[in-house]
Protein backbone atom coordinates (compact mmCIF):
# COMPACT_ATOMS: atom_id res chain seq x y z
CA UNK A 1 0.00 0.00 0.00
CA UNK A 2 2.66 2.79 -1.28
CA UNK A 3 -0.26 5.16 -0.42
CA UNK A 4 0.00 5.09 2.58
CA UNK A 5 3.48 6.20 2.65
CA UNK A 6 3.04 9.03 0.36
CA UNK A 7 0.14 10.18 2.87
CA UNK A 8 2.62 10.39 5.93
CA UNK A 9 5.06 11.93 4.13
CA UNK A 10 2.70 14.45 3.31
CA UNK A 11 2.20 14.78 6.85
CA UNK A 12 5.26 14.63 7.82
CA UNK A 13 5.61 18.49 6.63
CA UNK A 14 4.19 19.31 9.98
CA UNK A 15 6.11 20.30 12.96
CA UNK A 16 7.99 17.03 14.53
CA UNK A 17 6.00 13.86 13.28
CA UNK A 18 6.90 10.82 12.35
CA UNK A 19 8.95 10.63 9.18
CA UNK A 20 7.56 8.10 6.64
CA UNK A 21 6.07 4.97 7.43
CA UNK A 22 5.82 2.51 3.89
CA UNK A 23 3.80 -0.59 3.85
CA UNK A 24 4.82 -2.63 0.63
CA UNK A 25 0.93 -4.32 0.99
CA UNK A 26 -0.42 -3.51 -2.67
CA UNK A 27 1.17 -3.60 -5.89
CA UNK A 28 -1.90 -4.87 -7.85
CA UNK A 29 -3.31 -1.67 -8.23
CA UNK A 30 -6.31 -2.08 -5.86
CA UNK A 31 -6.34 1.06 -3.59
CA UNK A 32 -8.22 0.76 -0.14
CA UNK A 33 -10.15 2.67 2.06
CA UNK A 34 -8.21 2.24 5.92
CA UNK A 35 -7.75 3.77 8.82
CA UNK A 36 -4.58 4.18 10.60
CA UNK A 37 -3.77 4.74 14.54
CA UNK A 38 -0.37 5.71 15.38
CA UNK A 39 1.06 6.00 18.93
CA UNK A 40 4.94 8.07 18.67
CA UNK A 41 7.07 9.63 20.77
CA UNK A 42 9.78 12.06 19.69
CA UNK A 43 12.82 13.45 21.36
CA UNK A 44 12.48 17.10 20.52
CA UNK A 45 10.69 19.49 18.82
CA UNK A 46 12.47 20.65 15.50
CA UNK A 47 11.33 22.66 12.64
CA UNK A 48 13.43 23.64 9.75
CA UNK A 49 16.36 23.13 11.98
CA UNK A 50 15.19 25.43 14.53
CA UNK A 51 14.55 24.02 18.65
CA UNK A 52 13.89 25.96 21.77
CA UNK A 53 16.58 26.05 24.42
CA UNK A 54 14.66 23.80 26.09
CA UNK A 55 14.24 20.19 24.88
CA UNK A 56 10.66 19.80 24.25
CA UNK A 57 10.07 15.59 24.16
CA UNK A 58 6.38 15.03 22.76
CA UNK A 59 3.83 11.75 23.01
CA UNK A 60 1.83 12.10 20.21
CA UNK A 61 -1.67 9.49 19.15
CA UNK A 62 -3.13 9.80 16.63
CA UNK A 63 -5.80 8.68 14.17
CA UNK A 64 -6.08 8.80 10.14
CA UNK A 65 -8.21 7.83 7.66
CA UNK A 66 -7.49 7.75 4.03
CA UNK A 67 -10.27 6.73 1.20
CA UNK A 68 -9.96 4.98 -2.01
CA UNK A 69 -10.54 8.31 -4.06
CA UNK A 70 -7.81 9.64 -2.79
CA UNK A 71 -9.25 11.84 0.00
CA UNK A 72 -7.38 11.68 3.91
CA UNK A 73 -7.55 12.94 6.88
CA UNK A 74 -5.32 12.99 10.36
CA UNK A 75 -6.41 14.22 13.71
CA UNK A 76 -3.53 14.18 16.04
CA UNK A 77 -2.67 15.07 19.71
CA UNK A 78 0.61 16.31 20.96
CA UNK A 79 1.26 15.84 24.76
CA UNK A 80 4.42 17.36 26.43
CA UNK A 81 5.99 15.12 28.21
CA UNK A 82 9.56 17.09 29.44
CA UNK A 83 10.54 16.71 33.60
CA UNK A 84 9.37 20.51 34.01
CA UNK A 85 5.99 20.70 32.16
CA UNK A 86 3.46 18.19 31.15
CA UNK A 87 0.68 19.04 29.43
CA UNK A 88 -1.19 18.78 26.07
CA UNK A 89 1.04 20.84 24.20
CA UNK A 90 -0.67 21.03 20.58
CA UNK A 91 -3.92 19.50 18.64
CA UNK A 92 -3.68 19.73 14.95
CA UNK A 93 -6.01 18.20 11.97
CA UNK A 94 -5.05 17.86 8.30
CA UNK A 95 -7.23 16.73 5.28
CA UNK A 96 -5.75 16.37 1.97
CA UNK A 97 -6.30 14.01 -1.41
CA UNK A 98 -3.45 11.58 -3.32
CA UNK A 99 -3.22 10.80 -6.60
CA UNK A 100 -0.50 8.76 -8.38
CA UNK A 101 0.54 5.40 -9.33
CA UNK A 102 4.06 3.56 -8.63
CA UNK A 103 5.67 6.07 -10.14
CA UNK A 104 4.68 9.39 -9.30
CA UNK A 105 2.37 10.85 -7.03
CA UNK A 106 1.02 14.55 -7.06
CA UNK A 107 -0.52 15.70 -3.34
CA UNK A 108 -2.63 18.53 -1.62
CA UNK A 109 -2.97 19.10 1.94
CA UNK A 110 -4.28 21.78 4.58
CA UNK A 111 -3.67 21.52 8.33
CA UNK A 112 -4.86 23.82 11.00
CA UNK A 113 -2.98 24.18 14.38
CA UNK A 114 -4.30 24.54 18.12
CA UNK A 115 -1.25 24.93 20.28
CA UNK A 116 -1.82 25.54 24.11
CA UNK A 117 -0.85 29.02 25.01
CA UNK A 118 2.10 28.43 27.25
CA UNK A 119 3.82 26.73 24.53
CA UNK A 120 7.44 27.18 23.62
CA UNK A 121 7.45 25.21 20.93
CA UNK A 122 9.59 26.77 18.14
CA UNK A 123 6.42 27.12 16.13
CA UNK A 124 3.34 28.08 18.62
CA UNK A 125 2.50 31.17 16.51
CA UNK A 126 1.68 29.56 13.53
CA UNK A 127 -2.20 28.59 12.65
CA UNK A 128 -2.51 26.38 9.38
CA UNK A 129 -0.70 25.59 6.58
CA UNK A 130 -1.44 25.01 2.88
CA UNK A 131 1.05 22.25 1.36
CA UNK A 132 1.62 20.32 -1.81
CA UNK A 133 3.87 17.58 -3.14
CA UNK A 134 5.15 15.58 -6.06
CA UNK A 135 7.17 12.67 -6.27
CA UNK A 136 8.44 10.61 -8.50
CA UNK A 137 10.22 7.16 -8.17
CA UNK A 138 13.35 6.95 -9.89
CA UNK A 139 14.45 3.04 -9.19
CA UNK A 140 17.61 4.44 -7.93
CA UNK A 141 16.44 6.96 -5.81
CA UNK A 142 13.16 8.64 -5.41
CA UNK A 143 12.57 12.42 -5.54
CA UNK A 144 9.99 14.53 -3.34
CA UNK A 145 9.53 17.93 -4.14
CA UNK A 146 7.23 20.20 -1.63
CA UNK A 147 5.74 23.42 -1.11
CA UNK A 148 4.06 25.30 1.84
CA UNK A 149 2.41 28.21 2.81
CA UNK A 150 2.48 28.48 6.63
CA UNK A 151 0.46 31.13 8.35
CA UNK A 152 1.01 32.89 11.34
CA UNK A 153 -0.99 34.14 14.07
CA UNK A 154 0.63 38.28 14.03
CA UNK A 155 2.61 38.31 11.05
CA UNK A 156 3.08 37.86 7.62
CA UNK A 157 2.56 33.53 6.08
CA UNK A 158 6.23 31.82 5.34
CA UNK A 159 6.65 30.12 1.86
CA UNK A 160 8.86 26.85 1.86
CA UNK A 161 10.22 24.69 -0.49
CA UNK A 162 11.81 21.36 0.25
CA UNK A 163 13.46 18.55 -1.64
CA UNK A 164 13.72 14.58 -0.15
CA UNK A 165 15.62 11.96 -1.82
CA UNK A 166 15.75 8.35 -0.69
CA UNK A 167 15.86 5.14 -1.22
CA UNK A 168 14.04 1.76 0.40
CA UNK A 169 16.46 -0.94 0.56
CA UNK A 170 14.37 -4.38 2.07
CA UNK A 171 15.27 -7.45 3.99
CA UNK A 172 13.58 -10.19 6.04
CA UNK A 173 11.04 -10.86 3.45
CA UNK A 174 10.48 -7.02 2.81
CA UNK A 175 9.32 -6.61 6.60
CA UNK A 176 12.31 -4.85 7.26
CA UNK A 177 12.65 -1.54 5.23
CA UNK A 178 15.70 0.64 5.96
CA UNK A 179 15.26 4.10 4.17
CA UNK A 180 18.45 6.06 4.05
CA UNK A 181 17.20 9.73 3.51
CA UNK A 182 18.57 13.63 2.47
CA UNK A 183 16.58 16.10 2.73
CA UNK A 184 17.04 20.30 2.26
CA UNK A 185 14.48 22.79 2.98
CA UNK A 186 14.40 26.67 2.33
CA UNK A 187 12.19 29.69 3.26
CA UNK A 188 11.07 32.97 4.94
CA UNK A 189 11.76 32.79 8.78
CA UNK A 190 8.75 34.97 10.22
CA UNK A 191 7.52 31.87 12.21
CA UNK A 192 11.30 32.21 14.43
CA UNK A 193 10.06 35.85 14.58
CA UNK A 194 7.28 35.45 15.68
CA UNK A 195 8.72 32.70 18.31
CA UNK A 196 11.53 35.03 19.47
CA UNK A 197 8.72 38.34 20.08
CA UNK A 198 6.15 36.32 22.24
CA UNK A 199 5.76 34.55 25.09
CA UNK A 200 9.33 32.93 24.65
CA UNK A 201 11.15 35.74 25.76
CA UNK A 202 10.16 38.39 28.29
CA UNK A 203 6.55 37.24 28.52
CA UNK A 204 7.43 33.41 28.12
CA UNK A 205 5.78 31.06 30.38
CA UNK A 206 8.92 28.20 31.32
CA UNK A 207 9.42 25.87 34.11
CA UNK A 208 11.68 27.20 37.36
CA UNK A 209 14.36 27.24 35.26
CA UNK A 210 13.19 30.74 33.78
CA UNK A 211 15.63 30.02 30.94
CA UNK A 212 14.87 29.40 27.36
CA UNK A 213 15.55 31.62 24.25
CA UNK A 214 15.97 29.47 21.17
CA UNK A 215 19.58 28.44 20.07
CA UNK A 216 20.54 31.80 19.82
CA UNK A 217 20.51 31.50 23.33
CA UNK A 218 22.38 35.31 24.79
CA UNK A 219 19.24 37.27 25.24
CA UNK A 220 18.25 38.21 28.40
CA UNK A 221 14.74 37.68 28.54
CA UNK A 222 13.95 40.04 31.85
CA UNK A 223 14.65 42.78 28.87
CA UNK A 224 13.51 41.59 25.84
CA UNK A 225 10.11 41.74 24.83
CA UNK A 226 10.44 42.61 20.49
CA UNK A 227 12.69 41.00 18.18
CA UNK A 228 13.53 41.78 14.54
CA UNK A 229 14.92 39.07 12.60
CA UNK A 230 16.99 40.62 9.22
CA UNK A 231 16.60 37.52 7.01
CA UNK A 232 12.53 37.24 8.24
CA UNK A 233 11.24 37.98 4.67
CA UNK A 234 14.14 36.25 2.84
CA UNK A 235 13.95 32.66 0.77
CA UNK A 236 17.23 31.18 2.25
CA UNK A 237 18.20 27.40 2.69
CA UNK A 238 17.03 26.44 6.26
CA UNK A 239 18.10 23.36 6.88
CA UNK A 240 19.71 20.23 5.75
CA UNK A 241 18.74 17.08 7.38
CA UNK A 242 20.24 13.37 7.02
CA UNK A 243 17.78 10.25 8.49
CA UNK A 244 17.76 6.89 8.32
CA UNK A 245 14.23 5.78 8.65
CA UNK A 246 13.98 2.10 9.57
CA UNK A 247 10.44 -0.14 9.81
CA UNK A 248 9.90 -3.29 10.99
CA UNK A 249 6.26 -4.70 9.51
CA UNK A 250 4.27 -7.56 10.87
CA UNK A 251 0.80 -8.42 10.08
CA UNK A 252 -1.02 -4.83 10.58
CA UNK A 253 1.48 -3.16 12.62
CA UNK A 254 3.84 -1.20 11.90
CA UNK A 255 7.47 -0.42 14.36
CA UNK A 256 9.75 2.87 13.34
CA UNK A 257 12.50 4.33 14.38
CA UNK A 258 13.92 7.28 12.82
CA UNK A 259 17.24 8.89 13.72
CA UNK A 260 17.54 12.62 12.12
CA UNK A 261 20.64 15.05 11.93
CA UNK A 262 19.30 18.35 11.56
CA UNK A 263 22.22 21.15 10.19
CA UNK A 264 20.79 24.16 10.55
CA UNK A 265 21.35 26.94 7.90
CA UNK A 266 21.12 30.93 7.64
CA UNK A 267 21.73 32.48 10.81
CA UNK A 268 18.94 34.75 11.97
CA UNK A 269 20.48 38.67 12.69
CA UNK A 270 17.92 39.62 15.81
CA UNK A 271 17.43 43.23 16.71
CA UNK A 272 16.07 43.97 20.01
CA UNK A 273 15.97 47.09 22.71
CA UNK A 274 19.50 46.06 23.84
CA UNK A 275 21.06 45.52 20.66
CA UNK A 276 21.74 43.50 17.89
CA UNK A 277 23.64 40.07 17.39
CA UNK A 278 23.94 37.27 14.96
CA UNK A 279 22.30 33.63 15.96
CA UNK A 280 24.72 30.81 16.94
CA UNK A 281 23.21 28.16 15.03
CA UNK A 282 23.83 24.25 16.21
CA UNK A 283 23.53 21.08 14.77
CA UNK A 284 20.72 19.09 16.17
CA UNK A 285 20.31 15.07 16.73
CA UNK A 286 16.99 14.40 17.81
CA UNK A 287 14.89 10.84 17.08
CA UNK A 288 11.17 8.97 17.05
CA UNK A 289 9.98 6.13 17.87
CA UNK A 290 6.62 4.60 17.05
CA UNK A 291 3.95 1.86 16.75
CA UNK A 292 1.02 2.02 14.48
CA UNK A 293 -1.70 -0.32 13.24
CA UNK A 294 -3.74 0.10 10.06
CA UNK A 295 -7.07 -2.12 8.81
CA UNK A 296 -9.31 -1.57 5.69
CA UNK A 297 -12.54 -0.19 5.60
CA UNK A 298 -13.39 -1.42 2.23
CA UNK A 299 -12.09 -2.48 -1.09
CA UNK A 300 -12.72 -0.56 -4.38
CA UNK A 301 -12.30 -2.61 -7.62
CA UNK A 302 -8.55 -2.55 -9.32
CA UNK A 303 -7.72 0.48 -11.47
CA UNK A 304 -5.96 -0.39 -15.12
Amino acid sequence: MKRLFLLLVLLCIVPYAILAQRTDQDRTGNRDSYFLMDLSYVSDAVFMGRRDSIAAPYLFPSVSYYHSSGLFADATVSYLVGSEDQRVDLFYVTGGYLLGSDRWNIGVSASAYFYNDASYNVQSETVADITGLIAYDFKLVELSLYASSYFNRKSSPDFFLGLMADRTFKAMKDRLLLMPRFSVYAGSQYFYQEYYTTSRLGNRKTGSSGKGSGQGGALDVSQTTNVQIAEASEFNILNVELSLPVQYHFDRFILSLTPVWAIPQTSATLTTEAGTFKENLNSVFYWSVGIGYWFNTKKSPSLK
